[in-house]
């Protein structure tokens, strides 16, 4: 409205200014003003030619009336001076052309004056020369006459043309201001046809709101600033069982909030009306409590808005019982917490497993190594071999299971290493050509298209993938042949994609069983008499481990006429290493190692030192991570071997420590000797800046590796974890190591501190206390190197429960650590 009231204000001016020019220039045409000026110029022409007459006559008369010609020159002599004196001829007298001739006749008026001023006979005398001037000026007079008529003439046309184009003017803004109040007439009637049509619209939306409201599933209650209800809908009523009628007017704290909120509920209406601050107003939703009729007080999700009327402002809630709602999550979280404590159980009892099925596995497999250093026949070495094979499958199963925790908990982590790929698949063949041989098939590969042999690769997991699938092959195909090809594509970055097929004319796979084939504990034939062996987490594994390299792995089969395997992953081309000689190990060079042995546990100090020093090694004790530290500043050691818990200063800190310093060792190898193999707390040590894990028992195959695998002229910088040590050390490894003579004191020893633990337990110390912790942990790397599972499992269950403060656990830890010791007691000394 305003964009046309203002172009109609302005109108309106631009119409009154022109009106006040046009009233003005009306004023200045006013014709007896104008008459009486020109008359004025044309009578001073007119003076002066009586004058003129009036000489004429006195030179033809005898007694000339000398009067009469000086009246009717005083006459001309007047009009002259008013024409230079006066104010209406001042624009006048600026023309150069009247400006000129009056002052020609001024000139003559002023030589003419003295004679017609002179006596009658002088006058009478100077008659002829008066008359001969007269005719000299009569043209000068005449035009000024003309000239003044001429400007008074223009003057006059110019202010009728301006008063035509000022009236034109006012006829333009007159017809523009029509215009636009025609413009506006029409606005208004738009406008108050719309007015009409919103009006329609308000009245019908209203309804709908009063519809919406009416049957909405949300309570709406609207009050005003003092709390009183104005509105209750149909969703309100079933909510909380009060009646519209009833709850109309009545205080909205006192109806549905409950007793232990309403104080709240007033002190804020009332700082609402005091300050207008507004808490909840406006804020979304939030989760109250409200209460029923019947006085059940229940979950509510609440918001309110604000609105302006005439009579003041009024407050809209929404409110939604959200009872089963809260219900639900409570049910949601439960069964979150319920998944959550499962998976925490699956992980930690795989990681119990392993520790424990290691534990005797790696003790068969250690005594088979040692049993195939004696003498011994062919049919017993034929033996031997079979049972470390049956024992390495039974390791390899152990691994699938953890690689699969691993990867879904996503910290499987790759180890890229230089790698010849036909290397591989020559020692797979090799390896499996006897397995074919056995099922009278021939197992044969080779490349498509020009080899690529040199990548940098994961070579653990790429040689995993391949035994799994051509194993897989091997062992389904019967009288029949395996194809292994291999090639190389082009990818991005300068990469490649290494393809290898593995095709079998085995019995193919069951179209049904085909989607599934990937799947953990899938195989091919589930029956208790099936021909062939297999978990089923092979191909599992297989595909996870293609998946972490980023390739992947497909199948194709046809039943009754074999099967497909295509292996493709992304592998970095490398130049061929230069061709070296085989470096030869630390032990055969007959360098000896400066080893550093950083242990709180004085049995597992006296096993780890015995071993070390009969291969010629020299060792230094420290018995906790602070003077590991003091020792490392000044002495600089091959290798450190560190405990993890210990007292003073546990072992991740002394390794920071060392790290952290300008020490003689600070670039020392560090290796972590831990029971705990897990993953993540292994990960942990590595960032620490230790180089390596090795877990216990001990063994002394497992150090003699870690030296010979550390022993280099410079410490590498923080590599990612090698492989976990070997577990489980027996007794006759011990009496290898530190002589029968010796171990048995020990296991003495070890037996009377497992004693006075036991009995202080049982005397009244505090089984949650830190000290308790400490006892329990030394004792069970004690226990850990003497190979003793049970008691080390019983142990840490009760280190676990005292260093979280868990008197209950601790309680119920105790007996079994009894029951363990009960059992183990007897097997420290047999005799």
């Amino acid at each position: 409205m305003g964009a046309f009231v203002l172009p109609a204000l302005l109108g309106l001016a631009a119409i009154a200014v022109l009106a006040l020019n046009v009233s003005r220039d009306i004023t200045r045409l006013n014709s007896a003003s104008s008459d009486n000026i020109q008359w004025n110029l044309s009578q001073t022409e007119v003076e002066f030619l009586q004058f003129n007459l009036e000489l004429s006559q006195a030179q033809l008369e005898q007694s000339p009336d000398f009067r009469s010609l000086r009246r009717r020159f005083d006459v001309f002599f007047s009009r002259i001076r008013t024409l230079q004196q006066a104010s209406i001829y001042s624009e006048l007298r600026q023309v150069p052309e009247f400006a000129a001739n009056l002052a020609t006749v001024d000139a003559y008026l002023k030589a003419v004056v003295p004679d017609i001023d002179s006596e009658t006979s002088a006058l009478q005398e100077a008659l002829p020369i008066l008359k001969a001037q007269s005719e000299a000026i009569r043209p000068d007079v005449r035009s000024l006459s003309v000239s003044g008529l001429n400007y008074f003439a223009e003057e006059s046309d110019f202010r009728r043309n301006a008063l035509s184009g000022t009236l034109k003017q006012l006829a333009v803004a007159i017809a523009v201001l029509v215009a636009a109040l025609t413009v506006l007439a029409c606005y208004l009637a738009v406008l108050n046809t719309q007015n009409v049509r919103r009006r329609t619209q308000a009245i019908e939306a209203s309804e709908r709101m009063n519809i919406v409201t009416g049957t909405s599933l949300d309570a709406v209650i609207v009050a005003d600033t003092q709390g009183r209800i104005m509105d209750f809908n149909a969703a309100a009523e079933q909510i909380f069982g009060f009646s519209a009628k009833d709850a109309l007017g009545c205080d909205l704290g006192g109806l549905i909030v409950p007793e232990h909120l309403r104080s709240a509920h007033q002190a804020g209406m009332a700082r609402l009306r005091e300050t207008g601050e507004k808490r909840v107003v406006g804020r979304g939703r939030v989760k109250l409590e409200a209460v029923r009729a019947s006085g059940e007080v229940f979950p509510v999700e609440l918001a309110i808005q604000s609105a302006q009327t005439r009579e003041g402002d009024i407050y809209i809630a929404f409110l939604r019982d959200i009872s089963s709602q809260v219900q639900a999550e409570a049910e949601l979280v439960l069964a979150r917490d319920r998944a959550m404590a499962g998976e925490k159980a699956k992980t930690d009892f795989l990681a119990t497993m392993s520790h424990e099925i290691r534990t005797p596995l790696n003790g068969l497999l250690g005594n088979l190594t040692l049993l195939e250093d004696t003498r011994l026949s062919a049919r017993q070495s034929r033996y031997i071999r079979n049972m470390q094979t049956s024992g390495k499958l039974l390791m390899s199963h152990i691994s699938d299971v953890l690689d699969i925790t691993k990867f879904d908990a996503g910290k499987l982590h790759l180890r890229r290493v230089d790698m010849n790929i036909s290397d591989v698949l020559k020692d797979i063949v090799d390896s499996l050509s006897g397995a074919a041989a056995g099922n009278g098939s021939t197992l044969e590969w080779g490349w498509t298209g020009a080899p690529l042999n040199w990548v940098h690769a994961d070579q653990d997991r790429i040689q995993h993938i391949l035994m799994n699938v051509v194993g897989n092959a091997v062992k389904f195909t019967k009288n029949g042949r395996i194809s292994i090809t291999a090639q190389s594509t082009a990818a991005a970055e300068g990469k490649r994609t290494l393809c290898i097929s593995v095709q079998d004319t085995g019995p193919g796979i069951d179209p049904d069983l085909l989607p599934h084939i990937f799947d953990d504990f899938a195989t091919g034939d589930s029956s208790y008499d099936r021909e062939v062996g297999g978990t089923g987490l092979g191909l599992g594994i297989a595909q996870r481990f293609a998946k972490s390299m980023g390739g992947d792995i497909t199948v194709e089969s046809t039943p009754g006429e074999g099967s497909v395997f295509d292996v493709s992953f992304p592998v970095q081309p490398i130049a061929p290493p230069e061709q070296q000689g085989t470096a030869p190990d630390a032990q055969a060079d007959g360098k000896r190692a400066n080893i550093l042995l950083v242990e709180d546990n004085e049995i597992n100090r006296y096993v780890a030192r015995e071993m070390l020093t009969a291969q010629g090694h020299f060792v230094t004790e420290a018995h906790n991570g602070q003077q590991a530290v003091e020792i490392a500043a000044d002495t600089a050691f091959d290798l450190i071997l560190m405990d993890i818990s210990m007292p003073v200063m546990d072992g991740r800190s002394a390794t920071r420590a060392i790290r952290a310093g300008n020490g003689a060792s600070a670039r020392a190898p560090i290796v972590a000797v831990t029971a705990n193999a897990m993953a993540e707390e292994q990960e942990a040590f590595l960032k620490d800046g230790m180089n390596d894990v090795l877990t216990k028992p001990l063994t002394r195959d497992g150090l003699l590796q870690l030296i010979a695998d550390q022993s280099s002229p410079v410490p590498p910088a923080l590599p990612e974890p090698a492989r976990a040590a070997q577990w489980s050390q027996q007794r006759i490894e011990l009496e290898e190591t530190v002589g029968a003579e010796t171990l048995q004191p020990l296991l003495d020893r070890f037996a009377a501190e497992m004693e006075d633990f036991l009995k202080v337990l049982e005397n009244g110390q505090d089984l949650a206390a830190n000290e308790t912790a400490t006892q329990a942990h030394r004792i069970a790397g004690s226990a850990a190197t003497f190979g003793l599972p049970e008691l080390r499992s019983a142990l840490i269950r009760l280190e676990k429960a005292a260093l979280s403060q868990d008197r209950q656990a601790a309680n119920d830890a105790l007996n079994p650590l009894r029951d363990a010791w009960v059992a183990t007691r007897p097997v420290l000394n047999p005799t």
